[in-house]
């Protein structure tokens, strides 16, 4: 089974042990967060802050409340940097970069991430959104558009010298042989656990930060994808809560319970043996999916706090959610052993 790199986890746990000592060294390049470009200031009329009809800055569709305020991520010397120190305070080494197309807004900032991701070491994987028209052959042009627009930075996540590529609500689409244009140059994986619809694929990962609570199918899916050769990557979350964002809908919340709920996701992503663990989300703020800092002292009582967590208050709570990525991050450990050449997987399932 998987084991993780002795010397790679003593870095991390010394990381976690000691907030600011060490972790630049140790990022863990098997735990992978969801990254959300999509934000924009005053200029965009505050762009996706004021998703549910809601008026920015103080007044957001979200359950949280920024640090950073209702913050704009082209602002590459202010936001980003600071999300790239958290992101380093987390122990994590891989963003997985939501992408919207070629030409899209997201598209248009993924040049200044990728630099502010390389000054901290931090690795960019690819969330491939499903925007209109999107297609299997679309997925294999965007997977060639991508890498050789920004195969070359620094920052471009390789493993085994291809890049990876996560296709949100893949099962849009049936039939996906096209993937096999790609496969020497891409790992890519679906949204399932239904080891049916992953022929073509590289691998499996689940995105729900929901479903992560009680992992249904997980083993199966570990156990199937360590037979078959592909990568296990399930998504871990810290809750859920859209209400802001979506006013009146029906989506079940997913409570905090003070951090008890990401110590469980974790868990059952580990004894699943998952290859790479995605966290849902570094910033996904309409979701309240977030790990990234929320404000102590909100700007009205309609948001709720990290407070509680892990037995934080006030501003020490903020980051808390980062603390606790990094303490996992080292329980998950270095990458895999030898015998699982990632280089290689992906080729026997078709």
């Amino acid at each position: 089974m998987r084991r993780m790199s002795t010397f790679f986890a003593a870095l991390l746990l010394l990381a976690a042990t000691f907030p600011g000592i060490a972790h630049a060294a140790a990022l863990s390049s098997r735990t992978h967060l969801f990254y959300y470009p999509w934000y924009g200031g005053a200029a965009t009329g505050y762009r996706h802050w004021q998703q549910g009809g809601h008026t920015p800055p103080d007044d957001i569709g979200a359950n949280f409340y920024p640090v950073l305020g209702a913050y704009d991520s082209g602002d590459f010397a202010g936001a980003v940097e600071q999300h790239m120190r958290w992101i380093e305070q987390s122990g994590a080494g891989v963003i997985v970069y939501s992408w919207w197309g070629q030409g899209s807004y997201e598209d248009g900032l993924a040049a200044g991430v990728l630099e502010a991701a390389a000054r901290h070491g931090i690795k960019v994987a690819w969330h491939l959104e499903p925007y209109s028209g999107r297609t299997a052959a679309s997925t294999v042009a965007d997977v060639g558009y991508i890498t050789n627009r920004y195969g070359s930075s620094p920052a471009f996540y390789r493993e085994g010298g291809r890049g990876a590529f996560y296709v949100f609500e893949s099962l849009r689409i049936t039939d996906w042989t096209a993937l096999d244009q790609v496969r020497s140059s891409a790992i890519v994986l679906a949204q399932t656990t239904d080891t049916s619809k992953v022929a073509h694929f590289g691998g499996m990962y689940t995105y729900d930060a929901i479903a992560g609570a009680t992992a249904p199918g997980w083993r199966e899916a570990g156990a199937y994808c360590e037979a078959n050769g592909l990568v296990w990557a399930p998504s871990v979350g810290p809750g859920y809560n859209d209400d802001r964002a979506v006013p009146g809908n029906t989506t079940p919340t997913l409570g905090r319970d003070n951090g008890a709920t990401y110590d469980r996701e974790w868990q059952n992503a580990l004894s699943s043996g998952a290859d790479w663990v995605s966290v849902t989300s570094f910033n996904e703020w309409h979701e309240g999916s977030i790990i990234e800092p929320a404000r102590s002292n909100p700007p009205s009582g309609a948001y709720e706090t990290f407070s509680g967590a892990y037995g934080t208050s006030g501003a020490a709570s903020e980051t808390t959610y980062l603390d606790r990525t990094r303490y996992w991050a080292a329980q998950l450990g270095g990458p895999p052993p030898a015998s699982v050449n990632l280089a290689q997987r992906g080729s026997q399932v078709r």
